[in-house]
């Protein structure tokens, strides 16, 4: 059994991005378990001062449940060509305390769509960058930046496809052969 905790950078209710996180039910393998962190919008402003012990109960419910799973996967659009501000503040908590926090040695992916050309690609990038830095270990072939100009991404055969196979690649990721590649 593979758990996935996925993290969706939007907080609107009709997200397209939060309808492809949903989406990863019906197109995970047999054994795979898709978790979907919620909770993100509760978190607040990461502040050394409200850390350690004390955390705030938002913020001790999204790392227990991130430190849980075996897998991370961020889905999220870009906004101002970057990540969302609540995907940054949500790696802001999962990353402390720095070495062991709940993304530490985690296989990590990001997928998402915008209605841009780009589909995404910067903000993935950040969140990528981002979350190596926190010691998560990022999957580089998860890599789903799909614009949503002219394609109806929730129903289109190749996108549902490619988000499979992103997907796939996350759950199947061995991070044993890779350290021993390195």
């Amino acid at each position: 059994m593979t758990h996935v905790a996925v993290l969706v950078g939007s907080l609107r209710a009709d997200s397209v991005n939060r309808q492809i996180a949903e989406s990863l039910r019906d197109l995970a393998a047999a054994g795979t378990v898709i978790d979907i962190v919620d909770g993100l919008a509760d978190l607040p402003f990461y502040n050394e001062d409200l850390d350690g012990d004390g955390a705030p109960e938002a913020v001790s419910h999204v790392r227990e449940r991130v430190a849980s799973a075996d897998r991370v996967l961020a889905v999220t659009p870009e906004y101002n060509a970057t990540m969302p501000a609540v995907l940054n503040n949500a790696i802001d908590w999962l990353s402390r305390p720095y070495g062991v926090g709940a993304l530490a040695g985690k296989p990590f992916g990001v997928i998402g769509v915008t209605p841009t050309p780009y589909g995404g690609k910067w903000a993935h990038e950040d969140a990528r960058r981002s979350v190596k830095i926190a010691g998560a270990i990022v999957v580089e072939d998860v890599d789903v930046s799909q614009t949503s100009i002219d394609v109806d991404v929730l129903h289109d055969p190749r996108v549902r496809e490619r988000l499979r196979d992103a997907l796939t690649t996350l759950v199947d990721f061995d991070p044993e052969a890779q350290s021993s590649a390195a």
